[in-house]
C-alpha cells in the first residue's frame, strides 16, 4: 500500500477540516456531566434533554441574527425528503443518551463507545450512500479502522467489562 499526498491547498484546507471536526468532537464531552446533573437537578433525563436543547437555541438564534442570515424559504420543505427530520429526532435521542450513559460509563467511556456507533453507522451510511452522502464503497482498510475503534473501545471499558487490565510494572 503506498499513501500519496495530494496538491498543498487541498491537503492544507483538509488539515483545517480535520482539526476542526477535532476541535468539536473535544468539546462533546463536556456536554455530557453537565446535561446529567440537569437531568437530575429537574428530576428527569427528558426534561435535563429539554432544556438542554432550549438553551441551544438561545445560543443561535442570536448567531444568525448577527450573521444576518436570511429568513428560511420554508416553501421548500414540501420537496425536501421526509428523512431530513432525522437530524433533530437524532439529536434528542443523542442529548438524552448522554444524560442517561456518561454518568455510568464515565467520559471516555461514554465518547468511545459513542464513537464506536458512529464510526459503525458511518460505513453503513458511506456503503449505501444513505441520507444524503455520496458513496463511498468499504474497503479493507477503512474496515480495519472500523475494527481498531472497537478494539479503543474494548480497552477503554476492560473494567466496566468485568476484564482486568495487566498489571502495570
Amino acid at each position: 500500500m503506498q499513501l500519496v499526498a495530494h496538491g498543498g491547498s487541498m491537503q492544507t484546507n483538509s488539515l483545517f477540516l480535520i482539526l476542526a471536526a477535532i476541535v468539536s468532537g473535544a468539546v462533546v464531552p463536556f456536554q455530557a456531566g453537565p446535561n446529567a446533573i440537569l437531568g437530575r437537578t429537574l428530576g428527569h433525563p427528558l426534561w435535563g434533554t429539554l432544556i438542554s436543547l432550549c438553551v441551544s437555541l438561545a445560543c443561535i438564534l442570536p448567531v444568525i441574527v448577527l450573521a444576518r442570515v436570511g429568513a428560511p424559504n420554508l416553501s421548500n420543505l414540501a420537496q425536501a425528503p421526509r428523512w431530513i427530520w432525522i437530524g433533530g429526532i437524532v439529536g434528542a435521542i443523542y442529548v438524552t443518551s448522554t444524560l442517561m450513559l456518561a454518568p455510568k460509563l464515565g467520559a471516555a467511556g461514554f465518547i468511545t463507545a459513542a464513537i464506536a456507533g458512529q464510526m459503525l453507522a458511518s460505513i453503513i451510511i458511506d456503503q449505501w450512500g444513505l441520507v444524503g452522502f455520496p458513496q463511498k464503497p468499504v474497503s479493507l482498510l477503512r474496515l480495519a479502522g472500523l475494527c481498531l475503534i472497537f478494539l479503543g473501545l474494548v480497552v477503554m471499558q476492560l473494567q466496566a467489562l468485568g476484564l482486568k487490565p495487566p498489571a502495570s510494572s
